[in-house]
This record gives C-alpha cells, structure tokens and sequence, in this order.
C-alpha cells in the first residue's frame, strides 16, 4: 500500500497558501508535516479526505493504491482519520462505537472481533462501558481501534495526542506508530510537537511562504 500526494497547492479566496507540492509514503510508513498554527496543515488533511470546505480549493492528486481518488467521495476512499478529539458516539457503548466500523455480517463474527480488538488494546472487559466512564488514554485507544477495524488503506493524523498528559502521550503514540506499522499502513502525521515524530521518521514542514520543504 502506498500513499502517494502529487503536484498538491491549496487556495484561500483566490490567494495559493500552500504551495505545489509532492509525496509518496509507503507502506507502514508514519511521515510528519510540520508548521505553524494557520499554515494549512489541517486543511491538507482534509484535501486528502475529499471534504475540504469552502472557501478553500485545492488542486493536486491523491493516489491510493495506485488509484486516482480526486473524485471519489469522502466515504469511498477508505481513509481513515484520528483527531485531537476521539469523536466516540456518546450514546453508544464502547462496544458499539467498534461495531459501528465493521462492515454489516453475522451477530458472532462481528462480536468476535470486536473483542478481539478490544483485547489487543487491553481493553477487555469493557465492551459495555459508555465512553464517558473511560480515561483519555482508554478513548484514545477506542478511537484508534475502530478507525483500523474499518480496515483503512491509509490513515491522517491530525495532533490526535495533543490532549493528553506526558507519559500518556508517549504511550499512546507508541501503541498507535505500532499498530500501523503492523498494518502496513501508510500514514500522514500533523502535528506541531516535535516529540510526537516516531523515531528515524521523515519530517517536512510547511514554511511561512507555503512550500512543503523536507527537514
């Protein structure tokens, strides 16, 4: 699987604030963009997904797999996203909110593997509890695990550590960095903290004139 970002600019009101731009990431590959708050980061991200919204445009094409997905919907593309915020469904179980992913099947199958997952991020037992009874770092590791239950083919990053405390944080990264290695899932890391770069990983960064420059 690779994920490959080529000839890439984005627009504001007429007026190009990043720059035209090429990447490829392979394979299980965890690759970090940098830059100030404002610089496009997000709005990179969102580019990628297919739902970057108006007033912004943006021109470019995101390869998947070889395959050109400028005009697939956001839903078909397979990406999957984390954010600052685990966005769990708080009127569903953490059970639930894993189920939610997979694709529709047989009761027991499903199950199964929900708790298998469940079990991987040694969260066992807690297929009944609601989202809001759970500590940061256990949200964390919920919202990781149905975003790669939905078997995603590449995966974005956006400052998904940013809330939480040191020794959480590293955790919680290096259980993430892991399991989309394990994957070998390609994957676009945002963030302004450069304690959150997996270790040996490239780094580019967004520089105040809009191009993507390697570090």
């Amino acid at each position: 699987m690779s994920l490959q970002l080529k000839n890439i600019s984005l627009v504001l009101d007429g007026k190009q604030f990043i720059a035209p731009f090429s990447l490829d990431i392979a394979e299980g590959e965890v690759l970090t963009l940098m830059g100030r708050s404002g610089s496009g980061k997000s709005s990179l991200l969102s580019y990628i997904a297919g739902d970057l919204p108006s007033p912004f445009s943006g021109e470019g094409d995101v390869v998947l797999n070889g395959k050109t997905l400028n005009n697939t919907p956001p839903r078909n593309r397979n990406i999957g996203r984390l954010f600052q915020d685990d966005l769990l469904f708080p009127h569903m179980t953490v059970g639930e909110n894993l189920l939610f992913s997979l694709p529709r099947g047989a009761r027991v199958e499903r199950e199964a593997m929900m708790q298998a997952v469940l079990t991987r991020a040694e969260l066992e037992g807690f297929s009944d509890r609601a989202p809001h009874t759970l500590s940061g770092g256990q949200r964390s590791r919920v919202s990781l695990m149905r975003s790669l239950l939905a078997k995603p083919e590449a995966m974005l990053l956006d400052e998904p550590f940013n809330k939480l405390d040191r020794d959480l944080r590293s955790t919680i990264r290096d259980y993430t960095f892991s399991h989309l290695k394990t994957c070998n899932v390609p994957t676009l890391l945002v963030t302004h903290d450069i304690s959150d770069v997996p270790v040996g990983g490239r780094i580019f960064e967004i520089t105040k004139s809009g191009e993507v420059k390697h570090v």
